[in-house]
């Protein structure tokens, strides 16, 4: 089993249907946004688009994990409690 993640930026370019069933394929394990960029109905469409996707295709992440970046603040990690 493989112990090494791969993490992928969503953003316009990569946030069709197409293009997430394309990284799942090729070994997608994370799903990172940048909360920094874009506002919380772009973000929830991405969101959307790999629920579709996932419930398309069978394939699911082991882990999906979204980032929030922030410039000044520092982050307040917690457990997680939910799947998408």
């Amino acid at each position: 089993m493989k112990k090494t993640k791969i993490v992928c930026t969503i953003g316009p370019k990569t946030e069709s249907e197409e293009m997430l069933t394309k990284m799942l394929d090729a070994g997608m394990n994370v799903m990172r946004l940048n909360f920094s960029h874009g506002d919380y109905a772009e973000h929830g469409q991405r969101i959307q688009n790999l629920r579709n996707v996932m419930s398309k295709t069978g394939k699911k992440p082991l882990f999906c994990l979204i980032l929030k970046d922030q410039k000044s603040a520092p982050l307040n990690w917690r457990a997680a409690t939910t799947f998408l």
